[in-house]
């Protein structure tokens, strides 16, 4: 009886210091979804401050779980922030990492840990859906659309993937499902170039008049669905995606992974496309705002977000389910092409008070909604602790009861007791990138000093680029508009020797 006694002690307080009843399905461990937007800025959903437009289903997960009011990607744009996040290194340290072409070669090698992989040793079954922008297979002429595509996700610790292979305005614009890709027809093969047009074959500059939307500055190679791509291609007609199905395509395969019921935890990956350009959204989205493409592309997301919401309500997963919905830099509005952004943007701010946008050292290339709910662990509410997507390995790892090897996720930190709501502090500092580095700790801002225009030539995006230190107070000026660098000394000195020290240690975490 005494030992029965002593066993029920042990269990209630193992119980406790988990946090989650001691019959909780998975042995505590809950079903992972992240959610990763394309180019949405700080201010472009309701729940943080946008009223051109309403977004109800985000809206519900910041109701529901923690809003964050300084949550970083790692990078100010798609290809270097999705590679810190799922390898827990940050982009800067590795050549190759920038925004890549369609027919890149895998910029994560296979074998190294990375946080599918950290999940899936801690009996996940791990998946990506949408949009992965990280390269496939060795690159260039030694891929082979037409036959299976290896190294991809598949080899850095995903189970199932259904991707496309960069971004909506690259060739090639095909799914391509685990290692193949999807609905391809044998007899039509597929070929990729990045230098030279395929003979017969419509452009850009050549069929200009024939485009359903028209370019602004590049995007004139190759002529898919109407629409000129950057890169050029040929064949495949059988598995060349419809842009305006896109997100419903993404949606439908991200909750048929759900619905599987699997006896054990899953992680998926949802990358939408939704907002990046092209912005093609559904005809039953044209028109739903007064914003033209990109803002009934932003509705369109909405929407997907809310399916993922509905699938756990009716699988009854959602109490068991981690949801983080972030995004991969900040917004950018003419990025290619005419689709009346900037003209219809009325009283919209992308950006919300924050400075700068997308590939921007100020504060609105990496500052971005960051969301989480969890309902059986987290209160809702608002935080105001620093996190980035670089901590992901190390916080969710922390979550399983993995432990990181010595050089594994070199810049991750566990945060895991902020992202819970558990602990108002978060990182000591958050490290942004763009064409230089910049760091933030506590509300001091830094920008070292950094070479090249101070607008982007196509964009018109301020960039943050100046040949002077550059240091704002982001708790009195969160648009960054008074550079305090001569005032300060001291803290200028600071945070460029810290800067300094993370650029030779080669890693960060200790």
């Amino acid at each position: 009886m005494k030992q029965l006694v002593r066993l029920l002690i042990r269990v209630t307080v193992v119980a406790l210091l988990c946090g989650v009843p001691c019959a909780a399905k998975n042995q505590g461990h809950p079903n992972i979804v992240l959610i990763y937007a394309d180019d949405v800025g700080y201010g472009d959903f309701s729940c943080y401050g946008a009223t051109a437009l309403k977004t109800p289903n985000v809206d519900r997960l910041a109701k529901e779980g923690l809003r964050f009011a300084s949550g970083y990607a790692s990078s100010g744009s798609c290809t270097p922030s999705r590679y810190s996040m799922l390898t827990g290194e940050y982009a800067f340290r590795r050549k190759g990492t920038g925004v890549l072409p369609g027919d890149a070669a895998l910029i994560i090698q296979p074998g190294r840990t990375t946080l599918p992989s950290l999940l899936k040793k801690a009996g996940y079954t791990t998946a990506v859906v949408g949009k992965w922008h990280l390269g496939l297979g060795e690159g260039g002429d030694k891929i082979d659309w037409n036959a299976d595509i290896v190294p991809g996700p598949l080899d850095i610790g995903f189970d199932y993937a259904f991707i496309m292979a960069a971004t909506g305005d690259r060739v090639p614009t095909v799914y391509v499902e685990n290692r193949r890709v999807a609905g391809l027809d044998a007899a039509n093969p597929i070929r990729v170039s990045y230098d030279q047009p395929f003979p017969g074959e419509p452009t850009g500059i050549a069929d200009r008049s024939t485009l359903k939307m028209d370019w602004s500055h590049g995007h004139n190679n190759a002529v898919i669905n109407g629409i000129g791509r950057i890169g050029f291609m040929t064949g495949g007609k059988s598995a060349l995606w419809v842009d305006e199905d896109m997100a419903d395509v993404f949606t439908r395969k991200a909750v048929s992974f759900m619905e599987r019921r699997l006896d054990k935890p899953f992680f998926l990956y949802f990358a939408t496309h939704d907002i990046h350009v092209p912005r093609v959204p559904h005809p039953r989205f044209s028109g739903r705002t007064t914003m033209g493409p990109r803002g009934d592309a932003l509705v369109e997301f909405d929407w997907s977000v809310g399916e993922i919401l509905n699938t756990l309500d009716r699988l009854k997963l959602a109490n068991d389910t981690l949801v983080l919905l972030t995004s991969d830099n900040g917004p950018v509005i003419d990025d290619g092409y005419k689709d009346d952004a900037r003209e219809k943007l009325g009283t919209h701010k992308p950006a919300g008070p924050l400075r700068g946008g997308k590939s921007s050292l100020f504060e609105a290339g990496t500052r971005v909604p960051f969301l989480v709910r969890w309902p059986a662990r987290v209160k809702p509410g608002v935080s105001q602790a620093l996190i980035s997507q670089v901590d992901l390995p190390a916080s969710l790892s922390a979550l399983v009861g993995r432990n990181l090897g010595e050089n594994d996720a070199p810049d991750s930190f566990n945060v895991l007791p902020a992202l819970l709501g558990r602990s108002k502090r978060g990182r000591d500092y958050v490290v942004e990138h763009a064409r230089g580095l910049a760091i933030r700790a506590g509300n001091w801002k830094y920008i070292e000093p950094t070479e090249g225009p101070k607008r982007s030539a196509n964009t018109n995006t301020e960039l943050g680029n100046d040949s002077n230190p550059q240091l704002y107070e982001l708790s009195k000026d969160p648009g960054e508009t008074q550079n305090l660098a001569g005032q300060h000394p001291e803290q200028v000195k600071a945070l460029q020797t810290r800067l300094d020290k993370l650029r030779q240690d080669g890693r960060s975490r200790q």
